[in-house]
């Protein structure tokens, strides 16, 4: 769960489409990370699904109506306007949209929108060609200019039949937009390196030398760097994770391979902060053919990796901000605090393997931070998306 949206209050708004089956999974998406989410329907909206699937996840119920919206003394679309801290419609039909640039307020949803003041995030979502025609786009263009921010719809097959753009994106990417359209910018345009999962060093075809890293940590600050405005080139070793929304994902396999990539964008990079467990070894003889289990023992002698990190310290440019992660199991300010010196470090970010909940494989994470200007700050265990977020906020600390 993400603090960003623990105990918000969110509005999402809902238009009569076939798009709507995705406002159920946004709807469960936004509850899970603990936003209170309150509904409204256009009548269009329930004739495609009922309200009470949106009622049974959010937990509130759902105004349908404009004349059926008075509770306690009060008028429920203005209460919930007054209150709401998002607003989403998702999806936006055309009638919705054109609704809403003219101001005209005829029904629960277009009269809520008319007296909401705080972010309001548009989804259009509608036959291919009725996005395209003039009035549509006029009609985004106004909305644009009156301070909306728009999702602007994906290209794909539609249930009309036709194919091209008008498709109402997945609810994973709304929230990621969401979640960036909230963010603080503070990265804005700053060329961000990030180095993320194991590496594989093959002995033969099918077998290789690793280690437990998942690369979760190097993908959750690398999509809170996207959301935070910087361009981000995340290089990564072989991970089973989906690539960050926004972010230019690089793959590679071997130590060799990471250090070629790493290197060769490093000049350009602002920030580079290597979460990557690179292995230090590597086979001398890679086998060409899978190795028979013919004899009892085999010998593989190994050779040691070009140490990344401290190459990068060595070539670092004036201004450029270098942080590394220190994976240990036992003396970790010893070793950590050493790391950060003998490897030209701004910062480094340690902690012990083997503990609950943290590390390799693990959602959460316990961190101590280490800085070069002696300092250190203890962190509680907390979730890695939320572990990011502080990175980032003492790498722009040190920045500035």
């Amino acid at each position: 769960m993400s603090l960003k949206l623990v105990g918000k209050r969110i509005v999402l708004g809902v238009c009569g489409g076939i798009a709507v089956y995705k406002s159920i999974e946004l709807l469960r998406i936004l509850v899970k990370e603990g936003a209170n989410v309150r509904v409204i329907m256009t009548k269009n909206a329930k004739e495609f699904i009922g309200s009470l699937i949106f009622e049974a996840l959010s937990g509130n119920s759902v105004l349908l109506d404009l004349f059926e919206d008075k509770h306690g003394g009060t008028i429920k679309h203005i209460d919930w306007a007054r209150q709401a801290d998002i607003v989403i419609v998702a999806p936006a039909t055309a009638n919705f949209i054109g609704k809403m640039v003219n101001g005209i307020g005829d029904d629960a949803l277009t009269t809520f929108i008319m007296a909401v003041t705080s972010p309001t995030i548009i989804c259009p979502s509608m036959n291919t060609y009725m996005y395209q025609s003039k009035a549509v786009q006029r009609n985004l263009n106004g909305l644009k200019k009156d301070g909306y921010y728009i999702v602007e719809p994906e290209v794909g097959e539609l249930a009309c039949g036709t194919k091209g753009t008008g498709r109402l994106p997945e609810p994973e990417v709304i929230f990621d937009k969401l979640i960036s359209y909230i963010s603080k910018k503070d990265l804005k345009d700053k060329k961000i390196i990030i180095t993320a999962g194991p590496t594989h060093e093959n002995i033969d075809p099918v077998r290789f030398i690793s280690n437990p890293s998942s690369g979760k940590m190097g993908f959750a600050i690398a999509k809170s760097a996207e959301r935070r405005g910087a361009n981000v080139d995340l290089i990564s070793g072989p991970t089973n994770l989906s690539s960050p929304i926004g972010v230019n994902v690089i793959k590679i396999t071997s130590a060799v391979e990471m250090a070629d990539k790493v290197f060769s964008c490093s000049d350009h990079a602002d920030i580079i902060i290597k979460t990557a467990a690179v292995s230090d070894y590597r086979p001398k003889n890679q086998a060409f053919q899978k190795i028979k289990k013919d004899i009892d023992e085999i010998s593989i002698t190994l050779i040691k990796n070009i140490d990344i990190l401290q190459e990068l310290g060595k070539r670092k440019k004036n201004k450029q901000i270098l942080v590394g992660f220190a994976a240990e199991t036992e003396n970790l300010d010893q070793y950590a605090q050493k790391k950060l010196m003998d490897k030209n470090l701004d910062m480094i970010v340690g902690n012990l393997i083997g503990a609950s909940n943290a590390g390799f494989g693990s959602d959460s994470n316990k961190v101590t931070l280490f800085f070069s200007n002696g300092l250190k700050e203890i962190l509680p265990e907390m979730s890695k998306d939320d572990l990011a977020n502080i990175i980032l906020d003492r790498i722009v600390t040190i920045k500035n």
